[in-house]
């Protein structure tokens, strides 16, 4: 199969490089932003090591729901968090998207972490792994929702590391 387009979202954050990796390993930091906009966060789990999880229910001000799971496959403090994002049930067990049936079912994730002037550059490179051509289809169609929702979510930590 042919290498497909993957999505890039760069932000810079007024913040250290270690203060922006604690936002994403500590449960109780993530809790504070993880999500996009109008989206309450509960962590169930949060076992950050290769490995282990991050599952974690979004839930609207109306009460729906949205389930998500990371799996973590590498992890270098404070530079680098390589996880697979998927969809999930409130048991841990991976489910299709609530909004497409042809979503990938595994999303794998590379963010990385670089400082300058007390600065911190987040980058992260995504796309599907184990994933039919509908499935990159699907994923690849959806690049500015998914724009919109990473900003949005990442206008919710950059409130948060301007509170420490």
């Amino acid at each position: 199969m042919q290498k497909r387009n993957e999505l890039v979202i760069t932000r810079v954050f007024d913040a250290p490089r270690k203060l922006v990796f604690k936002a994403w390993s500590e449960a109780e930091r993530l809790a504070q932003w993880w999500g996009p906009k109008g989206f309450g966060l509960e962590v169930k789990k949060l076992e950050f090591h290769p490995g282990g999880v991050f599952h974690y229910c979004m839930r609207m001000a109306e009460g729906a729901e949205m389930w998500g799971l990371f799996v973590y496959r590498e992890i270098l403090a404070p530079e680098h968090i390589v996880f697979v994002s998927s969809f999930s049930d409130k048991d841990c067990n991976i489910t299709r998207a609530p909004f497409s049936q042809t979503w990938p079912l595994e999303v794998l994730n590379n963010l990385t972490l670089t400082e300058a002037d007390g600065k911190t550059t987040l980058t992260l490179r995504g796309g599907p792994i184990n994933a039919s051509d509908q499935e990159y289809d699907a994923f690849e169609s959806m690049f500015g929702s998914m724009q919109n929702g990473f900003n949005e979510t990442f206008d919710q930590l950059e409130k948060y590391l301007a509170k420490l």
